[in-house]
């Protein structure tokens, strides 16, 4: 996912699939027992470099056969991809390992909710990756987001999160609502309040077993991927207990998590996943990445019955980042990969194959999804939706603790009053506990 705390988006989310995800977070892949798993092209043979990316989630690399065409254009190098599912454990990890240089992959993915952590206390562990390449192939503020005070550029974009509405026509109709995805997007535009009420009006004739929406937490992450400052201030100063965004965002959470439409699942937990297998929920807040990871978890059953509309407001929710650790064996050979893999001709394959939207702009006029990516989602015009998403995203501050501020919102917060039933002021009171914990306060 992009960021599967998304991914989490790839922003954990992401994970979060797809890097679809994420992360966020994020989209996510089959685990061992540690959260991780290897996949990608293979050992390497006698006489090849093996280059090793590390991931988290589904970043389509390795499904849109990027690392099959570059082994076959570089016969001497070898790729395997290391996947993590969740970016709450693939980066402490990732921190471990750069911190005593050694133990990294050649290539290490990074969400952006990790990323002002990875620039402002780890860029010497990273290859500076702006020389000799084209900062202009990508969203200004992208690059600017893996760059230092000084210049240093730590990881090369990958996708980004542009937010959209995916929902279950079928489900809609059934509840006796409109189910046309222009006519939605016109009565909920323009206010994350007014989803939420339509989600009132679901529930009234829902069909047997379903909810309007997965999670209080996928609202609360969309609603506040709009907001023009959340967590931190332009200043870099920590802002969340004051911000007007998150409060605004967190209330409309509440009204979500007090009420009945809500299956109460924590994304990307195996519970998510057979909600979209069996159907359970109605809608979820969408961002690119996690058109890919709903066709798989939804599978043959959900074809056409999924649809696309736009977003209440636009957003960002996950993306993310890959860079080359200093420790890499084989830095030559693997500065060549990431750029190779972040190119706008290589992002648009992505695109096609899972609909992680690129942060490389001059790839936007050619980009077209996989047919069969098209009709599962009732032939929404995808491209469409998010370009125009993406064009108006407002720039947020980041700091070096976004992911696990959110995650500690969602996480701990809105669970303990969407789960276990407290007050939403207990649940602020945990989750503002968690963040001082955090934040060493």
């Amino acid at each position: 996912m992009r960021t599967s705390t998304r991914r989490s988006r790839r922003l954990g989310a992401l994970a979060a699939v797809a890097a679809l995800t994420t992360g966020l977070l994020a989209g996510c892949a089959n685990d061992s027992n540690d959260g991780s798993s290897n996949s990608g092209g293979g050992g390497g043979g006698k006489g090849k470099t093996t280059l090793t990316i590390g991931t988290f989630g589904v970043f389509g690399y390795k499904q849109a056969g990027l690392y099959d065409e570059y082994m076959k254009l570089h016969p001497d190098i070898s790729i395997k991809e290391n996947v993590t599912t969740r970016t709450d454990v693939y980066w402490p990890k990732t921190l471990t390992r750069l911190q005593a240089g050694s133990g990294t992959d050649d290539i290490q993915a990074i969400e952006v909710g990790n990323i002002t952590e990875a620039v402002q206390t780890q860029a010497d562990k990273f290859v500076d990756l702006g020389k000799d390449v084209d900062k202009s192939q990508w969203l200004d503020w992208k690059t600017a987001q893996a760059t230092t005070k000084d210049g240093k550029t730590i990881g090369l974009g990958t996708d980004i999160g542009p937010m959209a509405i995916c929902y279950r026509k079928d489900l809609f109709q059934k509840a006796g609502l409109e189910t046309d995805r222009t006519k939605l997007a016109a009565q909920w535009k323009g206010d994350w309040k007014k989803y939420v009420a339509l989600g009132k009006d679901y529930m009234k004739k829902a069909p047997s077993g379903t909810k309007y929406v997965d999670s209080a937490s996928s609202v609360y992450n969309a609603a506040v991927g709009g907001e023009s400052e959340r967590y931190y201030d332009k200043d870099g100063n920590v802002v969340w207990d004051k911000s007007a965004g998150v409060k605004k965002s967190w209330d409309t959470a509440m009204d979500v998590a007090t009420s009945n439409m809500s299956a109460k699942l924590k994304q990307f937990d195996p519970t998510w996943d057979q909600g979209f297998a069996k159907g359970t929920f109605a809608t979820v807040a969408c961002p690119a990445w996690m058109i890919g990871y709903i066709e798989q978890k939804s599978g043959a059953s959900g074809s056409g019955k999924w649809d696309v509309a736009a977003a209440p407001t636009a957003a960002n929710w996950g993306g993310s980042f890959i860079g080359v650790p200093t420790a890499s064996k084989h830095q030559k050979e693997a500065v060549a990969l990431a750029k190779w893999l972040t190119a706008p001709e290589q992002q648009a394959k992505v695109f096609a194959k899972q609909a992680s939207f690129p942060s490389t702009p001059s790839a936007y006029a050619s980009l077209k999804p996989q047919a069969d990516t098209t009709a599962y989602f009732s032939n929404a015009p995808i491209t469409q939706i998010f370009s125009d998403s993406a064009k108006t995203i407002p720039t947020q501050p980041l700091g070096a603790k976004d992911q696990p501020i959110g995650t500690a919102i969602t996480d701990v917060g809105i669970l303990q009053v969407e789960q276990k039933g407290k007050t939403p002021d207990q649940g602020w009171s945990a989750a503002s506990k968690e963040i001082k914990d955090v934040l060493g306060q």
